[in-house]
């Protein structure tokens, strides 16, 4: 992968860049593979908005991936590297011995021809997924599931992966991209190799129409507004925000506080992402 550049030719070009898409080797995505994908613009049921700063973009259908890899002992061909709108990273369309297709994230260095394969008898290489329990120490992991058989939860966007750190009975000690050291059942999958797409966090968006396109609307900060419509609102000229600590648009405090509600799977972190 490569980070595009382009002339200035505007003050937008100027400061945009793209990620290479000398990797990506079909540009139709396959129609059995395809299913509707409605707006949502962050607004619930009720038609509240529950979500700021979301709405408009481009139209989009959603590529359903096999976060699964249940289809044990049978190799698949990839066929080809595709871009996907709904995620970061590329996906890969693989045909089975069976000719079933499937969508599957790529992994860095997968190219069109090669053979992947799931199940406890695949080999260590990158795209297989194996249970964990049959995977080396230190080999470096993607798409781990939580609960086995739930499909690939964790460590799926573009560039990241996981780490095998130890194995301790049932469970596996594994390292995520965050820095924290976790606790997962040596039954649950995980596909060896890291995410493709790793220049994607080098990324420089240039322009606001670029996220616009992306369904992202305009955030505006707190203290250029008036007093009825954000705590940090109000004041001659620019003034602090006046208050203990920083708040929400409703009142709520910000910037640090604890809002972590699953408090049962402590348990189950080993190190927290913050050293702690």
């Amino acid at each position: 992968m490569a980070i595009k550049i382009y002339r200035p030719t505007s003050p937008g070009r100027r400061g945009m860049t793209v990620a290479s898409s000398a990797d990506i080797t079909r540009s139709e995505p396959e129609r059995s593979l395809l299913t509707p994908l409605s707006k949502q613009a962050g607004r619930n049921n009720r038609g509240k908005i529950t979500v700021r700063h979301r709405g408009g973009g481009h139209k989009r259908r959603y590529r359903v991936i096999d976060f699964r890899r249940d289809k044990h002992g049978v190799p698949a061909r990839v066929d080809s590297i595709e871009y996907d709108p709904n995620r970061s990273s590329r996906i890969a369309l693989v045909i089975y011995q069976d000719g079933e297709k499937r969508y599957i994230l790529a992994t860095v260095g997968m190219k069109v021809g090669d053979t992947v394969m799931s199940g406890p008898t695949a080999e260590i290489r990158p795209g297989n997924a194996l249970p964990i329990l049959n995977i080396p120490l230190g080999t470096v992991i993607h798409n781990v599931e939580i609960y086995p058989g739930r499909g690939g939860q964790l460590v799926r966007s573009a560039g990241n992966s996981a780490q095998l750190v130890a194995k301790e009975g049932k469970l596996a000690q594994v390292r995520l991209p965050s820095g924290e050291v976790r606790f997962i059942d040596i039954n649950c999958l995980a596909t060896i190799g890291q995410v493709s797409n790793p220049d994607h966090a080098n990324i420089t968006v240039g322009k606001a129409g670029r996220n616009s396109w992306l369904g992202r609307r305009p955030s505006v900060r707190g203290i250029a507004m008036d007093p009825s419509s954000h705590p940090h609102g109000g004041g001659e000229g620019r003034s602090p925000i006046g208050m203990p600590g920083p708040k929400t648009p409703w009142g709520k405090p910000a910037l640090g506080k604890k809002t972590r509600r699953r408090k049962f799977t402590n348990r189950f972190i080993v190190r927290r992402r913050g050293g702690k």
